[in-house]
This record gives structure tokens, sequence and C-alpha cells, in this order.
């Protein structure tokens, strides 16, 4: 789109987004957030001056006050949406190192087992050989982390796979 602001979207690549500029990061561990984004917490970024360049987002009204966007092709969650500055999904933007939460909210939800992940030993795939097998030749789908004239790639099925 351009060199300024920030572009991000769902990973078909069917709704894609520019902002202007991104406000406060958060982490947000309520349960509505939790089920919404299938994880242990949302996290999500004020989006200044957000712009749809491809599609848009279909809705669901998860409460009486928010609604969520979100993909209807591949069901990634994009956008929660309060009366205020829209939120996106940090985890949806072409670079989510930009996006770096700033402050965790609603920490009566959060998992009791959130504040040990750090200490969770790391294994990469060159450790496991059945891993590293898998992942030798693995070939994504997943819209890449800019934007494209054109997507799903002529060569790519309806599903990204022929």
């Amino acid at each position: 789109m351009t060199d300024a602001g920030h572009s991000g979207g769902c990973q078909c690549g069917a709704v894609r987004y520019h902002c202007e500029a991104l406000g406060r990061a958060t982490i947000c561990h309520c349960r509505m957030c939790q089920k919404a984004f299938g994880g242990f917490f949302g996290p999500l970024v004020t989006a200044r001056g957000l712009t749809w360049t491809r599609g848009g987002p279909d809705h669901f009204a998860s409460s009486s006050k928010v609604r969520r966007g979100f993909c209807s092709k591949c069901g990634t969650q994009l956008t929660y949406d309060w009366g205020g500055e829209p939120e996106i999904a940090i985890g949806t933007l072409d670079d989510p190192e930009q996006a770096a939460p700033v402050l965790q909210v609603n920490p009566a939800d959060m998992l009791s087992f959130f504040g040990r992940l750090h200490e969770l030993p790391l294994r990469t795939a060159s450790e496991n050989t059945q891993a590293a097998a898998f992942m030798a030749d693995i070939v994504s789908f997943q819209h890449p982390d800019h934007d494209t004239g054109q997507w799903p790639q002529e060569q790519a099925g309806e599903n990204g796979r022929d």
C-alpha cells in the first residue's frame, strides 16, 4: 500500500487492512478473548485510521457491548470493536514486532499457568528428527506478510492446495 503505516490481514489473504498508526498494545486475559482467539489470551493493539484494503471481516457479537471481526473464509480473528477506536489482533500484522504489549488487562481470568510459560523447556525441530523431517518440506499456503496484487495465487486452489 504505502511505506507509511502498518498492514496486515488474515491467514488466507481474503481480508487485508492498513492503518495509519498503532496505539497501545495489550494482552487481554478475559474468558471471551481466550475463546475468541483459541488461546491463553487475546493480543490486541489499537489501530488508528483503519481501512480494509481487500475484503472485510464478518462480525460476531461476543457480548452486549463488543463485536469481534473475523475472516469468514479461514476464521482468523481480526478485530475487537467496543465502540471506540478499533483494535486489531497483533498476530495479524505483517510485522507483529511493531506492537509489543505494554499492558495486561482483565487479570482475574488469567490462567493459573500463564506466569510460568517462560519456564517451559524449548525444543527445536533439529532436536526432534520426526519434527525436523516434517518441517523440511512443508509448503505454506498462508498469505505472505506483505500486500499482494491478488490472492490466492493462480496456481493455488480454493483452499490453497491443488
